[in-house]
């Protein structure tokens, strides 16, 4: 029975307003241009990496022991380094008890489903760096690893405290719009300069 699943997916996703106002937020970036997927590469790695590096701190392991090919850092920093773009990651999450990781993890792996629509995008690119530029996109994309992750929610199911894992997803959520959100300021200070 996946009663833990379907509760996290219910309030932690559409139309959940976390998960609505980052989908919002990533909207703006046109990923056929250098630019723009540059910033959202920089933006998702500025969440990404502290958010990985926290589960790693806190034992995601013992949760999850294939964690080394869930885990997507490398990835991100290959293709940003192919593409010139710079990792400025926040500041790490002290939140991550099992729980609140099952719900950051949550948020993780169900970013992959996403990143099957937007490497349509970026593999139309007329740009042959932007194109090939796909390594954290395609991480996983068989869902071999979305499907053993919702059976490792389930196994947890019993133990874990719902309200925890769920609020572990909306700050995973927010972690990822205040990258976002950090990328557009910059990007405003910038035009603002060049303005005057």
């Amino acid at each position: 029975r996946r009663v833990l699943f379907r509760s996290v997916r219910r309030r932690g996703r559409r139309p959940q307003p976390a998960h609505a106002r980052l989908d919002r937020a990533l909207g703006v970036f046109n990923l056929r241009t250098l630019t723009d997927y540059r910033r959202f590469l920089e933006a998702s790695a500025a969440a990404l990496l502290p958010l990985e590096a926290a589960l790693v701190e806190a034992g995601v392991a013992r949760l999850f022991p294939d964690w080394e090919q869930r885990a997507r850092r490398n990835a991100i920093l290959a293709d940003l380094a192919h593409i010139g773009g710079t990792a400025r990651p926040l500041a790490t999450p002290a939140w991550l008890d099992p729980d609140h990781m099952l719900g950051a993890m949550y948020v993780l792996e169900g970013s992959r489903l996403g990143a099957k629509v937007l490497v349509k995008h970026v593999a139309d690119s007329p740009y042959l760096h932007v194109a090939t530029a796909t390594a954290y996109l395609r991480h996983g994309a068989d869902g071999r690893l979305w499907h053993s992750f919702v059976a490792a929610l389930e196994r947890h199911a019993a133990t874990a405290d719902e309200p925890a894992v769920i609020d572990g997803a909306l700050r995973a959520f927010d972690l990822f719009e205040q990258a976002v959100t950090r990328d557009r300021r910059g990007t405003r200070a910038g035009q603002a300069e060049r303005a005057e």
